[in-house]
């Protein structure tokens, strides 16, 4: 029996793949496995190859696998875009209607399924993604009802004369390939897992997710891939507690919206990816410039321009961290795991208001959309920090103002929401003074920015470095962030197994970059590997800028729009001199 087994599904866009991975999926995870998966699909609605790949294991594991045991393919296209990934004695499941071949060199072994014609037997081609799905299935000897609950419950709403025509496409095609394979494959069969159903979501829910918990009560944005599925979420769950989301014109709306609603007293976020967040840039300013809390998800794609959108990447960090013009204080956070993107969310909310600042939750597409078994949530952690939100303020003299941007000793103002006796104010985009009126006095320009920049001097989030050092003095530290974690790892246990001394960090804390925290373990490493999904080593120059040491500093870069594999970790690793 094996411990993990790694299964994709390919075709044509609008051909029913994400249906077939979702009920799968939904199946391994009532018996209590853990579960990885990569969506590779393209920026059309329906046409262009697509395929979803899933990581099944009794342990937990955050990485997209080398190599692949099963492949179901729709087409003759996914069994030639897919069939390198397959390990020696891998599987195809395949429609007999294309007559599917195996490319020269491919030694797997090919089941050839009428699933089109079954599912046409029974009265729609459509039904063609539960005949592969009971093939693959029974091929890895699993419980046949506990994969019908699954289908029940996607199906239901549809009426029992629905489900029961997909439960026997499921039974027909799990009967035919065990005929041809002459029962399950022994060597396929999974340990079995411990039974306990984990939460299973992508990332932008968690975000969606951690907006509630946060108190979020709307929403403004417009949407975008891959940011649209935290909107998704939102519309429909927002509204149960008393909250809304508004699609907007375009993401200068949006975040404009945002600010307006914050300045009001309601939590608000806006989410976009890289193009969106372009068109937000003037809006931040003036949330930085006014001292409104705004809440910004940017879900990284492939760019620049309109690039590739439903691919991965991790090229905005430049352009959240300097993409305003002036200087603003702002903060840059970047989840590195699913549980992260609902308790950063949290944070990003307290933050915003306890510093009064735009703050940005950095994710990329595999974390945003990769959907994967997460831990059990911690509501218990959940607190609501306001900062310094005045309820009264102090009375003034007559036809005084409140002086809503005073200068403190921690560049933290008093902030009070309108209608509160007392507290009227100045709100402006441009310089001002304590009390908001519009000022361009030298003096009070440079106070101002000192006040404003001072703000973040000693800010340091939750877990600002996740840390994995065992060694002093290792041989190689690797570096990452976002959604390269769990890849890392996986390359770091083959390299210690080989001897190799490495420790890993996952820097969180984007801007302020936490310099004081990272440099001691610069200092102790012989090497320094970064790595990350763009071109022109981005997070790298922030390391060299911010703690030096770039003598030391090597790159592993991608931007092929892809993840990061172990394999390719591994071989950069071990070939570093």
């Amino acid at each position: 029996m094996i411990s993990q087994l790694s299964w994709k599904i390919g075709g044509q866009q609008g051909e029913g793949v994400e249906s077939t991975d979702r009920i799968f999926s939904t199946a391994l995870n009532r018996l209590g496995y853990y579960l990885y998966g990569y969506r590779h699909f393209s920026s059309r609605i329906k046409g262009g190859h697509t395929n979803n790949k899933i990581r099944i294991s009794t342990t937990p594991m955050r990485a997209i696998s080398d190599d692949l045991d099963i492949l179901v393919a729709f087409d003759q296209e996914s069994i030639d875009l897919n069939a390198h990934e397959l390990r020696s004695g891998g599987v195809v499941v395949a429609d007999a209607k294309f007559n599917p071949t195996l490319p020269e060199g491919i030694d797997a072994r090919l089941f050839a399924v009428p699933i089109t014609s079954i599912a046409e037997e029974l009265g729609t081609s459509l039904m063609k993604n539960m005949v592969a799905s009971g093939a693959s299935w029974a091929l890895l000897g699993l419980p046949l009802e506990v994969f019908n609950k699954a289908v029940e419950e996607e199906f239901g709403r549809k009426g029992a004369a629905i489900v029961e025509k997909n439960v026997e496409a499921v039974k027909r095609g799990s009967e035919y390939v065990l005929e041809l394979a002459g029962g399950p494959l022994e060597d396929f069969r999974l340990e079995e897992a411990d039974g306990k159903q984990k939460l299973f979501a992508i990332g932008n829910e968690n975000i969606g997710l951690g907006c509630i918990a946060a108190g979020c009560r709307l929403m403004s944005a417009y949407p975008i891939t891959p940011a649209s599925e935290i909107m998704e979420y939102l519309i429909k769950k927002l509204p149960k507690f008393g909250g809304t989301v508004v699609q907007t014109e375009d993401e200068i709306a949006a975040a404009t919206m945002a600010i307006g609603a914050n300045y009001a007293g309601v939590r608000t976020m806006t989410a976009s990816a890289g193009p969106g967040l372009s068109l937000m840039m003037e809006a931040i300013g003036l949330a930085g410039m006014t001292e409104t809390p705004l809440v910004i998800v940017d879900t990284q794609r492939g760019g620049p321009s309109t690039g590739l959108p439903t691919k991965q990447e991790q090229s905005d960090l430049n352009a959240m961290v300097y993409g305003t013009h002036g200087e603003i204080p702002k903060i840059v956070i970047a989840p590195a795991s699913i549980e992260d993107c609902f308790y950063d969310t949290v944070e990003a909310f307290n933050l915003s208001e306890q510093y009064q600042v735009p703050v940005i939750i950095m994710t990329d597409l595999q974390l945003s959309l990769g959907k994967q078994s997460c831990e059990e949530l911690d509501y218990d952690q959940i607190r609501i920090e306001r900062g310094k939100l005045v309820k009264e303020a102090p009375e003034i003299e007559e036809k005084a103002l409140f002086q809503r941007y005073e200068l403190t000793a921690d560049g933290v103002s008093p902030r009070v929401l309108p209608g509160v006796k007392h507290g009227i104010h100045h709100v402006t985009g441009v310089e001002h003074d304590e009390t908001g009126r519009p000022s361009e006095n030298a003096r009070n320009r440079q106070l101002m920015m000192d006040k404003r920049l001072g703000k973040l001097a000693k800010l340091e989030i939750r877990d600002a470095l996740r840390v994995d050092a065992p060694h002093e003095a290792p041989e190689l530290l690797i570096i990452g962030m976002g959604s390269t974690g769990g890849t890392i790892d996986e390359a770091r246990a083959r390299l210690e197994k080989g001897g190799r001394k490495t420790n890993h960090i996952t820097i969180r804390q984007i801007h302020p970059f936490p310099t004081d925290l990272l440099t001691p373990y610069l200092e102790r490493a012989e090497r320094v590997l970064v790595i990350e999904n763009n071109a022109t080593a981005q997070l790298a120059n922030q390391i060299k800028m911010h703690a030096g040491h770039g003598e030391k500093i090597r790159n592993l870069l991608k931007y092929d729009g892809t993840p990061f594999l172990p394999s390719e970790v591994y071989q950069a690793c071990k070939e570093l001199n």
